[in-house]
């Protein structure tokens, strides 16, 4: 009967960002196969958790919804607006092949996206011709990622990151963004912090953002999963610096309301965690101790 409720409830869960209910057995093999970054990795640590890394990952699609050049390839050249589920369901699974995944399976899937960057391009809604293969526009995607997850796993797991913990977050993830072909990446949370703040300038609230911008708030789901998909778009949004609220005009969520947000997140996660706790990082680490499935 538990494990009735418990399959019933992963399959709620995974149907909001368009996953597949059944267990991740591609990550099983080669036994011995740590994959790009290993069991002992902070990747490993901070990308284990599915509440905090989807909630940050609403706060990280917000902040790169406010630069132009890269929000006009998502708007171009992708159904993120028709099938945000979908979307999402994509970049999950890109982050767990390239955090989990064997070798293999981790190469694989960046080559598929590397090459498909190379045919994304156009023109910016204001008017300024753009690349999805930019250097410049892939470092503002990743580091606005990275400080997005580990913003919201120092918030909400336990227990946290150490300050040499977090910055080793970073110079792992690196190796990863350089492979994607951003250059000039930080390898520290301040470093990563103030290369954010240095594409203020870049940035707007236009028509295109706030579209996006809607879309997050109102996050589109089943009438079943409405009550998660809300708490962990507004968890998102609280996850944001004062600085990009005030950019897209919504306030910051009061002490009081902080609070109550975290309780409410905190109390949702008991039984999601429960539910997903033989998903992709427990099937990677018996890879890669080879232990039996």
């Amino acid at each position: 009967m538990i494990d009735s409720i418990r399959s019933a409830m992963r399959a709620s869960i995974l149907e909001m960002v368009g996953g597949g209910s059944g267990p991740p057995v591609a990550f099983l093999t080669p036994k011995g196969d740590p994959g790009l970054f290993g069991p002992s990795s902070m990747v490993w640590r901070v990308h284990g958790d599915f509440v905090s890394m989807m909630i940050g990952g609403i706060g990280s699609l917000a902040l790169q919804a406010l630069h132009p050049m890269a929000l006009a390839g998502v708007w171009d050249h992708s159904t993120f607006r028709q099938d945000l589920k979908g979307r999402l369901g994509r970049t999950a699974y890109f982050i767990a092949a390239t955090t989990y995944g064997p070798k293999e399976m981790a190469l694989k899937i960046i080559d598929k996206v590397n090459n498909i960057h190379q045919h994304v391009n156009g023109i910016d809604e204001l008017g300024r011709p753009y690349s999805a293969a930019d250097p410049n526009l892939l470092k503002w995607v990743h580091i606005t990622e990275t400080y997005s997850f580990l913003k919201a796993f120092q918030k909400y797991c336990s227990p946290r990151l150490t300050a040499l913990e977090e910055d080793q977050y970073f110079k792992e993830m690196k190796v990863l963004g350089e492979m994607m072909g951003a250059i000039g990446l930080p390898a520290s949370l301040v470093d990563t912090e103030r290369e954010i703040l240095s594409y203020f300038n870049e940035l707007k609230y236009g028509e295109r953002a706030k579209t996006i911008i809607d879309l997050l708030t109102n996050f589109p789901s089943p009438i079943h999963t409405k009550p998660i998909t809300l708490l962990i778009s507004r968890a998102g949004f609280a996850n944001l610096p004062n600085w990009a609220l005030n950019f897209i005009n919504k306030e910051a969520p009061s002490p009081m309301e902080k609070f109550f947000l975290t309780t409410s997140v905190n109390l949702m996660a008991i039984p999601i965690r429960e539910a997903l706790k033989n998903g992709v990082a427990a099937h990677s680490y018996k890879r890669v101790y080879g232990l039996d499935s």
